[in-house]
């Protein structure tokens, strides 16, 4: 963003350097904030594993350091392209089209999972729909956001029928899952409550999503768009209860 109000700055990424000279005459641009990738890996999912899905999302942030999801994704297989690719005020966005694909579970670890930590949760849920046995290590962090991450889907996935371990710094996830509508919890944490709604799109039956309304935290219209692009009615919030 710097460099596209003119400032003189050169990155090298080799080196992890950046260097800027100074003093510069910044000019005002006109700014388009692109979508998050972080909020698109939600859809992103939800069209890969549902059957004859597919999905264009618009105007998403695609700077590598933020892309770890795609990378996670096409190492499962998934079925997802880059489209109009440019340059906005120095940023790289672009389309995402997604389309169901049968998923093949893998190992999710090392220097990939810093560039896709917050989505982690969402990739549990990807998992459950893949072939095979998916593993997410070096991930520890988790355990120190909004909830522990690693327990709350691992508790909740379990809850709706998935097998899935946890482990001190991940989540051992088996594919092929057969899930059941059940009760489950967001613990007050966003990016929880979005997972557990995806997943309850391939649940048989019911699913009653406890304290739902903590989607909103970051991303107020999650539950409407849910419905607009499933086309069934989301989950049902219910009264929060004792955990």
């Amino acid at each position: 963003m710097l460099q596209a109000f003119g400032a003189n700055l050169v990155v090298e990424p080799d080196s992890l350097t950046v260097t800027l000279n100074g003093p510069a005459q910044l000019t005002g641009q006109t700014v388009i904030v692109p979508g998050d990738i972080s909020s698109a890996a939600f859809w992103l999912v939800a069209a890969a594993i549902t059957p004859g899905s597919e999905l264009v999302i618009e105007n998403v942030g695609v700077n590598p350091t933020r892309t770890g999801i795609l990378d996670a994704l096409h190492q499962m297989a998934a079925d997802i392209t880059l489209e109009n690719e440019r340059l906005v005020t120095g940023e790289p966005v672009a389309d995402i089209r997604v389309r169901h694909s049968v998923l093949k579970g893998t190992t999710l670890g090392g220097d990939l999972i810093p560039r896709l930590i917050d989505e982690v949760p969402i990739l549990a849920v990807a998992a459950l729909f893949a072939e095979g046995k998916t593993i997410i290590q070096d991930a520890a962090e988790l355990r120190v956001k909004e909830s522990d991450r690693i327990t709350a889907m691992a508790t909740q996935l379990t809850q709706l029928g998935a097998t899935v371990v946890e482990r001190p710094d991940g989540l051992e996830i088996m594919g092929g899952a057969m899930l059941k509508g059940a009760e489950v919890d967001s613990f007050t944490d966003h990016r929880v409550a979005m997972s557990l709604a995806i997943a309850a799109l391939r649940a048989e039956g019911t699913t009653h999503l406890h304290r739902a309304e903590a989607a909103a935290i970051s991303y107020p219209e999650f539950m409407h768009t849910l419905a607009q692009v499933s086309g069934a009615t989301p989950p049902s919030p219910s009264k929060p209860r004792p955990l």
